[in-house]
């Protein structure tokens, strides 16, 4: 099933799958009032070493949007957006709640 984030004010725009080395993909992509848009992207974790339950990781170099990541039941997500970590961060703990 989709994460809604409605209750947070995005809606869902669209969603493709696409390939993965391990299997099928999944993207979603979602935008608020303000044209604000989040990707969430998701996959089953092949490598049983990898599958293990991690707390969200955050990644903002510089080179892309800022990114939170975690891996829960065997699937890897990323939740991508230029909004501020606080606000990415609950979009993030909305996902994870549904998922």
């Amino acid at each position: 099933r989709v994460p809604d984030l409605q209750p947070a004010g995005f809606e869902l725009v669209g969603g493709r799958l696409l390939p993965g080395e391990s299997g099928a993909r999944a993207q979603f992509m979602y935008q608020n009032a303000a044209g604000d848009r989040v990707t969430l992207y998701l996959g089953a974790v092949a490598d049983q070493g990898m599958q293990a339950e991690t707390a969200f990781r955050y990644l903002d170099d510089g080179s892309a949007a800022p990114t939170f990541y975690w891996v829960s039941g065997g699937f890897g997500y990323a939740l991508t957006g230029k909004l501020s970590r606080t606000a990415l961060l609950e979009l993030a703990h909305r996902v994870h709640g549904q998922v």
